[in-house]
């Protein structure tokens, strides 16, 4: 079932997904964590780092370093009727290194998860696509990040014009999936996002695979 016959998400699922302020939803407890004190260390329209005094699981004195993002990440595994999957490549400033990777990008605060997810694959590659359904939901290193994220899998697509933003040189390209799991074993493809919508989409179709 597509999430377009299934009919709009739900308020709820949508709320699940959601970042909600730190400031609202920051608790004193933590399960067996308790902070004492949190102070802000860095804000800027994307994130928010926080310095924790915290008592750990054992009692004993300890810091926590928080990074808040402010926006739900989201990840496209579109593919053709061939099987083949969209990649994006683009050069990745934090590693200085070169990226191969599905569609992805933040949720802006008007949008729900998929609207997000609609818009970043039609801004980073041109597509549209008129079946969509959710793959996964992640959490991205959550020993320090309460980054959270869906992957949505998305098919019946066309062509159109890209719109990258000024910070994006894209290239675009469609791959066989036998391709793309290799360069997930040689390394050459690392983006988390990717490997577990991949990972997901390749189990689903070998599952249906065996049934036949």
């Amino acid at each position: 079932m597509t999430v377009e016959d299934a009919g709009p998400p739900s308020p709820a699922a949508d709320a699940a997904l959601t970042p909600t302020p730190e400031a609202e939803r920051a608790p004193t407890h933590s399960g067996p964590w308790v902070r004492h004190d949190r102070r802000l260390v860095y804000d800027n329209p994307w994130l928010t780092v926080f310095h924790d005094e915290v008592s750990r699981p054992d009692g004993s004195p300890g810091i926590y370093g928080v990074v808040h993002f402010k926006r739900l990440a989201v990840g496209v595994v579109a593919t053709d009727p061939d099987g083949r999957i969209l990649l994006v490549g683009q050069h990745r400033y934090t590693l200085d290194e070169y990226s191969w990777e599905i569609p992805e990008g933040g949720v802006e605060p008007d949008e729900t998860p998929l609207e997000g997810a609609r818009r970043e694959l039609r801004e980073e590659t041109g597509y549209e696509a008129a079946a969509w359904r959710q793959l996964c939901r992640i959490t991205v290193s959550n020993s320090v990040t309460d980054e959270r994220g869906a992957i949505f899998h998305a098919t019946d697509v066309r062509e159109g014009t890209a719109t990258p933003d000024a910070t994006e040189e894209l290239v675009v390209r469609w791959a066989p999936l036998e391709e793309v799991s290799d360069m997930i074993d040689r390394g050459v493809i690392h983006d988390l996002l990717t490997i577990a919508g991949v990972s997901r989409f390749a189990a689903e179709r070998a599952g249906r695979g065996s049934e036949r």
